[in-house]
């Protein structure tokens, strides 16, 4: 599970910014899952965070620069040899941010151990990298590296093994720890899987097709019944699902029934489906496996063409511990305050799970929680959000858009 994550200088985050998944004490248990720890220390941790802030507040930013920390992992040795720099986008609105470092860093728990690794970038090679673990409940540096000091790599008290092999296949512009999965290393290849199997992005625009093909290879398999069910229940009409056999792999079509006068089901043709059923059917595939493996789930935008309803009950499963097993946790954005509830009793998030991104007059963003407003037990939460109590709100009072267009127009035609 997810404990922490700290990012700076990447994209419109200028200085350090965290978010944090560790309930703090006091949390009420029906929010929180209990996460046991090798050592013995149980660990309460949020498996639902929800992310909300104006437009171009840099909400999205903060799952893209997760998912980018996972590429990084997953691609530098066997990719970045190819450029002649190293990918990563830095603050844009400081012309200094190009000649500092791109800083990374992910608190997790693997096999009940809880690990904390990061890395920086520069702008042609990785300046520094870490991986710290927890296994008795006290941290052992397993390699530190860094540019500028006489040994660029140290491992202290010698844990890893085959070191000095990783370090010569290790570029400049590569990960130590991706050169540790690509050689399969029996210590540091499961950290490498961890990134692997975690922080699955879905994104509304970017990667729908990739999803529905994903959603329909699982149509394939044993997860067929659930995902027919899910589209049942969702009240979109749909009355069953069929996955035509192409002559290529990877080339099969999807076909939902859709239900019609008389008690009749007629399929209706994929391109005609509507972006809302499609981003459902889409989001299906990633869910389930989330929940079946006890992955992280990254989701922009969760309410982007699905009604509030659908955005809800994909919360609840995540909270729910009868259906969410594994310890599976949801990241999402959205612009939906319905999703922050009203008073205690109608909340789907504890004020704790939720976290507001806003920017500076700079243009930085910034990132707190809720509870950081400290929020009434019989606050409506939706309400005083939009009222701006909270923050992260657009600075834009109501009809201002209007009066602005109406005084361009009598500008004009005095002109």
């Amino acid at each position: 599970m997810l404990l922490r994550f700290r990012v700076a200088n990447v994209r419109s985050f200028r200085d350090e910014q965290e978010l944090v998944l560790v309930a703090p004490d006091g949390a009420e248990p029906a929010w929180t899952r209990e996460v046991q720890l090798a050592a013995g220390e149980n660990l309460n941790v949020y498996p639902v965070i929800g992310v909300f802030g104006a437009n171009a507040s840099g909400k999205s930013n903060l799952l893209t620069a997760l998912f980018e920390m996972r590429q990084a992992v997953l691609r530098s040795y066997a990719d970045w040899a190819s450029r002649s720099d190293v990918p990563r986008e830095v603050f844009s609105l400081d012309p200094q941010a190009v000649g500092r470092t791109s800083f990374f860093e992910l608190d997790f728990v693997h096999d009940g151990v809880r690990y904390a690794y990061g890395f920086e970038l520069g702008t042609e090679r990785v300046e520094g990298e870490w991986l710290h673990a927890y296994p008795r409940g006290h941290r052992q540096i397993w390699f530190d590296r860094a540019v500028g000091r006489i040994k660029e790599f140290e491992f202290p008290g010698g844990r890893l093994k085959d070191r000095s092999q990783l370090v010569r296949l290790t570029r400049p512009d590569a990960l130590f720890l991706s050169v540790a999965g690509a050689s399969n290393h029996p210590q540091l290849g499961p950290i490498f899987e961890w990134f692997r199997r975690n922080l699955l992005w879905v994104s509304p625009d970017k990667n729908l097709h990739v999803r529905e093909a994903f959603t329909r290879d699982e149509l394939q398999g044993p997860k067929r019944e659930r995902i027919q069910e899910l589209l049942r229940v969702a009240d979109l009409g749909i009355r069953g699902v069929e996955v035509i056999n192409a002559t290529e792999p990877g080339k099969e079509e999807v076909r939902l029934w859709h239900g019609g006068a008389g008690g009749d089901a007629y399929p209706v043709k994929w391109e005609d489906e509507s972006f809302g059923t499609r981003s459902w059917f889409a989001l299906l595939g990633p869910m389930l496996i989330a929940l079946d493996e006890g992955r992280a789930l990254l989701v922009d935008e969760l309410d982007a063409s699905l009604h509030p309803r659908f955005a809800a009950e994909i919360i609840r499963l995540f909270q729910d511990p009868d259906v969410n097993k594994r310890g599976s946790q949801l990241i999402f954005t959205s612009h939906d305050v319905t999703i922050l509830g009203g008073q205690a009793e109608m909340r789907l998030l504890d004020p704790g799970q939720v976290w507001l991104v806003e920017k500076d007059k700079a243009g930085a963003s910034e990132l707190f929680p809720l509870a950081d407003a400290e929020p009434r037990a019989g606050e409506d939460l939706a309400l005083s959000y939009l009222a701006g109590r909270f923050g992260a709100v657009p600075a834009l009072a109501e009809g201002q858009i209007g009066r602005w267009l109406r005084a361009l127009r009598a500008t004009e035609g005095a002109a």
